[in-house]
């Protein structure tokens, strides 16, 4: 039997500052060589299981994976200490476009091409690539202390995914939902492929609108239309008019003249164009735009293509032949301007698509391609979340999902690169039949030739990421795992790959295994830098996760995004925050370190006395009544997937809750001479921990593994103990009731010593007046704790009294605070203070109001930093009225 770290832990003191660096190294270590992250299928328990949104295998980490695997492992974690048979399966895309690009740059740089290679060596040339450097996101995700089972990676390319492919190309072709056919495609004129619409980013771009004059056909008149690629008018097949636009209904017999052209082409009239919107007339260019291709398709309207491949103007462009796009349309203007046929250019602000790998504008284009009829599978879809077999956090994500699977167009699914998996599907040369089949065929099943032509196209990498849900756990054997894991329990993933990922994986699943690849599906936000700004490298407000990560450990990290990550917000991401966790990280670690300088020669079987709560004094009955709390907020949070709210209830309850009340509470009882009081705080103190370390291991893994390792008697790792579950035992509302009145109280006085500038070391003397006699016998009965906590020399509790003018004074719980403060401090030295302070306040005030009021600086200066001044101007007056009301309160102590 293996051994683990769990048969005999070494035990030494916590060190008295964190060192997460080395801490994460040690346990990550440990966990794999353990397989702590393996999954388990023991009969009769539940299963969960999350299946990662494979990276690029090109990819490194961004804030976006860091987050993204962060909340993944949150709940695995979490399912994993509820004894559930947990699996998180992690992988990486193939990435065919990218993943290309990057070697064919390699090439380039020793000034070869991939057809200087030739397919195969290619293939291998980029394969070699994937083994030695494909890996790096992996590594980088096992820095954020990602728990998947390793042993079960997998790679889209892999054999049992091809296998999964090309099973369902054939199956789906051979029942007539994959068909190849001439349609218009996002062209990439530099990588020389279709795109899908999701491989296309859409940027604001600055361009121009030119407004040509289209003579009719006879002479007799002219109708403007304007575009922004003048050079796709070559390709021209039509005008469009709206049918009922009595302006240009005398046109259909008569047509027009094509400038530059020598065309005539016909008018045709649609219901698509938008007779208010210009001169309500519109080119159509079946071959070169997608709305005018569906006109063309509704008037049969020839597609003349006028463009090459590599964004040449081809010979159907006549005098423009062979010249690239962009000169051309310079040629263009410049002809039509001298032939008196250009109206006016208007500079014009429009949305050009781009390349998502290469930034080169693309073509809408038509090409024969292959593929996917979708609306058979995706009506399916709809109906699974309709029905609610699949369910959309936030639930805002709805009515988006219905609006793309109502308007979806079938899925171009073949790409003319090399890397990726290729189409199965041979030409034979003898009878010209297509053959598709899942094994390479080696003869044609029509005429008996060898002579067969596989398709040099390959598939979408969308296609086998669509699969992944069970592609990943065997299919299409039917193994253990697809019984076991299949459907999925959770998909968390950015809402922006709804439609292009999560709907194709939802249609594939209901397709082939004829259930949801998911129960639930995740969509959180994007994250921007802390003003709200998109992060790019070009403004420097990207935030490096391993950046991050070497400054302020993983668990600080860690727990910044998922305090972040509220339902439906935009993520906005500040450096300060994680270094405010950081030092939440830092308090729980001093936390344990006083727990186990008090526990270190405990027997762990002391614990045993908090099973008992009612025996209990009342620090300890409140804070295991918190502490039930507590566990049911973070079930519930994390049930729900308010992952903000795990994080907020447990930095509540350990940072307000059990440091600043519960470890001063008992201080003296773990330090007295009384042995009963102190084996009770011991063993609450012990109790209390544990379930901290439990509660907070799925968002912080580290630094509660390392501090569990140290608590007294043999454990083993806390990645497989029981997740804390609510104990009726423990609530107590008369007890949580009392501490309020009790932490009120003392909190009330500590604010009256604040803002009077009272010394930390002097003592008060304080009157609580409380006319209620039930918190009145509270009070007195926990007199000596509030007296110690408020630093005072005596306490009175009493049923009435008068407030002197010379007192600090507060409610509380209608229990009025009273503290003298006549001798506690320098009433002329802070009087004087004060006075400078305020002459100071109010010179910049004067400055202030001055800037505002210049009527010169309101109309040059830049908003935000017209908006900064206003900003400053409030603080000072606020800090002014503060002064006031403090000048006036020490006046009384004259």
């Amino acid at each position: 039997m293996q051994e683990t770290h769990s048969d005999n832990p070494k035990k030494y003191d916590l060190p008295k500052g964190y060192e997460f660096a080395e801490v994460e190294r040690r346990w990550y270590t440990r966990w794999l060589a353990d397989k702590t992250f393996s999954a388990r299928m023991d009969e009769g328990k539940p299963a969960f299981a999350i299946v990662i949104p494979p990276p690029n295998v090109t990819g490194v980490l961004h804030i976006g994976h860091a987050l993204n695997n962060t909340l993944q492992d949150l709940l695995v974690r979490y399912h994993r200490m509820r004894g559930d048979n947990t699996l998180w399966v992690p992988g990486t895309d193939h990435a065919g476009i990218a993943t290309q690009n990057v070697v064919e740059r390699q090439l380039a740089s020793e000034k070869l091409s991939r057809h200087d290679l030739g397919r195969e060596k290619f293939i291998e040339r980029v394969w070699a690539w994937k083994e030695e450097k494909g890996g790096t996101i992996i590594n980088q995700l096992k820095r954020m202390g990602a728990s998947c089972d390793w042993d079960r990676e997998r790679f889209t390319m892999d054999d049992g995914l091809s296998q999964a492919v090309r099973e369902v190309f054939v199956r789906l072709y051979k029942e007539g939902l994959i068909y190849k056919g001439d349609y218009i495609v996002n062209w990439c004129p530099r990588c020389h492929t279709a795109l899908a619409d999701d491989e296309v980013e859409h940027d604001p771009t600055d361009g121009k609108l030119y407004h040509i004059r289209y003579p009719y056909a006879d002479g007799s008149g002219q109708v403007v239309v304007a575009t922004t690629r003048p050079e796709t008018m070559l390709g021209d097949t039509a005008v469009a008019v709206h049918p009922d636009d009595e302006r240009y209904q005398h046109l259909a017999e008569i047509g027009i003249s094509l400038p530059l052209t020598g065309r005539t082409i016909p008018v045709v009239f649609d219901h698509h164009v938008q007779r208010e919107f210009g001169t309500g007339a519109l080119k159509v260019t079946p071959a070169h735009d997608r709305d005018d291709y569906e006109i063309g398709l509704r008037h049969d309207l020839p597609r003349l293509k006028v463009m090459d491949d590599r964004g040449v103007m081809n010979e159907a462009a006549g005098l423009y032949a062979g010249l690239d796009r962009f000169a051309c349309r310079k040629r263009v203007v410049a002809d039509l301007e001298a032939a008196g046929l250009l109206e006016k250019i208007e500079d014009y602000q429009h949305a050009v698509g781009k390349c998502y790998r290469c930034a080169t504008v693309v073509e809408p284009t038509t090409s024969k391609q292959w593929f996917v009829s979708v609306r058979p599978l995706a009506d399916k879809a709809v109906a699974a979340v309709q029905q609610g077999r699949i369910n959309l956090y936030p639930n805002t994500w709805y009515r988006t999902f219905y609006s793309w699977m109502e308007n979806i167009r079938d899925w171009c699914i073949s790409r003319q690169i090399w890397w990726g998996h290729r189409i199965p599907a041979w030409t034979c040369e003898g009878c010209g039949q297509l053959i598709v089949e899942v094994d390479a065929p080696d003869v044609c099943p029509f005429c008996g030739s060898t002579r067969l032509l596989q398709e040099n196209d390959v598939l979408d990498t969308w296609f086998s990421s669509a699969l992944w849900p069970f592609s990943t756990l065997g299919w299409p054997e039917q193994t253990r795992e697809l019984a076991t894991f299949y459907p999925t329990s959770v998909l968390i993933t950015s809402f922006d790959i709804l439609f292009f990922w999560v709907a194709r994986m939802m249609m594939m699943g209901l397709h082939f295994m004829d259930e949801v690849p998911f129960r639930d599906v995740y969509l959180h936000a994007l994250v921007r830098d802390k003003h709200g700004k998109k992060m790019s490298k070009s403004t420097g407000n990207v935030i490096d996760p391993l950046v991050m990560i070497e400054q302020y450990g993983t668990d600080a990290f860690r727990f910044t995004l998922t305090a972040f990550a509220a339902q439906g917000r935009e993520i906005r991401m500040d450096e300060e925050r994680i270094d405010g966790y950081r030092r939440f990280i830092n308090k729980l670690w001093n936390a344990a370190r006083f727990a186990q300088m008090h526990l270190a020669s405990a027997d762990p079987a002391i614990a045993a006395l908090a099973a008992d709560p009612k025996r209990l004094a009342l620090a300890h009955r409140w804070i295991l009544s918190r502490t039930n709390a507590t566990i049911g907020e973070v079930r519930a949070a994390l049930d729900g997937y308010n992952f903000n709210e795990v994080a907020q209830a447990n930095y509540r309850f350990v940072w307000h809750e059990v440091c600043d009340w519960y470890l001063e509470w008992i201080k003296a009882d773990l330090s007295g001479e009384d042995a009963a009081a102190r084996d009770q705080a011991k063993a609450v103190l012990l109790t209390v921990l544990e379930q901290v370390l439990k509660l907070m291991h799925p968002v912080t893994p580290f630094v509660t593994e390392e501090i569990w390792s140290q608590l007294p008697g043999a454990r083993g790792s806390i990645m497989v103990e029981s997740f804390p579950e609510i104990n009726p035992a423990w609530e107590d509302e008369e007890a949580e009731t009392t501490m309020n009145l009790l932490m009120g109280v003392i909190s009330g006085v500590r604010t009256i010593r604040t803002e009077a500038e009272v010394h930390p070391s002097a003592r008060i003397e304080a009157t609580l007046i409380c006319p209620d006699p039930d918190k009145r016998r509270r009070l007195t009965e926990f007199a000596p704790g509030i007296q110690a906590m408020v630093r005072a020399s005596s306490l009175a509790i009493v049923e009435s009294g008068q407030v002197p003018d010379d007192a600090g004074h507060g409610l509380v719980q209608e229990v009025e605070l009273v503290v003298p403060l006549k001798g506690l401090i320098d009433v002329v030295g802070e009087l004087d203070k004060l006075a400078k302070e305020r002459a100071k306040l109010e010179k910049e005030l004067e400055r202030v109001v001055g800037k505002l009021g210049n009527e010169q600086f309101m109309r040059n200066a830049p908003e935000a930093v017209v908006a900064k001044e206003h900003d400053k101007e409030a603080e000072i007056r606020a800090r002014l009225a503060k002064g006031i009301e403090s000048t006036e309160r020490l006046s009384k102590l004259r």
